[in-house]
């Protein structure tokens, strides 16, 4: 199992990014994947999944601004985050719940 993020970057308040998830060794469309982030000195904190199923949910404090998505074909799991806000600063982290396995993380910095 290997999960892989890019997408990161530094980018000014109201910017977008899009974030990617590569996986490899299991089939992302039976499995739960979820978008995590942990800003300096705080908690790590679930910012979004999708189900196998499809089902989507979101953070309070990123509704309206991000989406997951996912590409079967590609073995891929999206967030695209619009309308940034420096509060969004953080290393990112894709996280598969049924083997507890966390990739690397991608960094996102928010500054003006």
């Amino acid at each position: 199992v290997q999960l892989v993020e890019s997408g990161g970057g530094l980018v000014q308040p109201g910017s977008s990014l899009r974030l990617s998830c590569a996986a490899s060794g299991f089939i992302i469309s039976s499995h739960a994947l979820s978008w995590y982030r942990q800003a300096p000195g705080k908690e790590r904190e679930l910012v979004a999944t999708i189900t196998s199923g499809g089902r989507i949910t979101y953070a309070d404090s990123v509704k309206g601004r991000f989406t997951i998505s996912r590409d079967n074909a590609k073995s891929t799991v999206y967030l695209q985050m619009d309308s940034l806000k420096p509060e969004d600063t953080a290393v990112y982290y894709c996280y598969l719940s049924a083997y507890g396995y966390w990739g690397q993380g991608t960094q996102v910095t928010v500054s003006s």
